[in-house]
């Protein structure tokens, strides 16, 4: 989308975009691999087996039948974090990229993205294998999409109205 649209400073707002991305990767990287808490379910899992979830939708009706029992920072984290982990990639994917402007192409990679996630950090042993994690995180790239398809449409209905 960014190479569709023609305003000052682009060259300026693509290396920004392309420098964000890589930030992005990173973090990610970082927090779904090397952080402390997969650390230390890295040692959790190291002695004893390691947990995975293959029913869509269990650990999220869990995760809400028990949400007067727990505490609430956990399971808003859990099902909000996930979708909040690969929103990025979903706005980054068709506003880098051409090949990703259509919805189910960037769906489709954002999905393949976290599937791959889920078996690394499974045979990694530094999380569980959890399908709904998949779906919470392919939820979060499908907004990230969207979100960023309304902002082109914006940009582009502006742009031909002269404003």
């Amino acid at each position: 989308m960014l190479n569709l649209i023609d305003f000052k400073h682009k060259k300026w707002i693509s290396a920004i975009s392309y420098a964000l991305f890589i930030i992005y990767i990173i973090i990610a990287v970082i927090l779904l691999f090397l952080s402390p808490y997969r650390q230390a379910a890295y040692e959790i899992n190291s002695a004893g087996t390691n947990p995975y979830n293959i029913i869509p939708f269990k650990t999220i009706t869990d995760y809400i039948k028990a949400s007067s029992h727990i505490n609430q920072s956990i399971w808003m984290s859990n099902l909000f974090g996930n979708v909040l982990a690969f929103f990025p990639l979903g706005i980054f994917l068709p506003w880098l990229f051409k090949r990703f402007s259509s919805f189910w192409r960037t769906i489709s990679t954002v999905f393949l993205a976290t599937t791959s996630v889920e078996i690394l950090q499974f045979a990694t042993r530094v999380g569980s294998f959890d399908v709904d994690d998949i779906i919470l995180n392919t939820i979060g790239g499908a907004i990230g999409y969207l979100l960023i398809k309304i902002i082109y449409l914006l940009i582009l209905k502006r742009k031909t109205h002269g404003h």
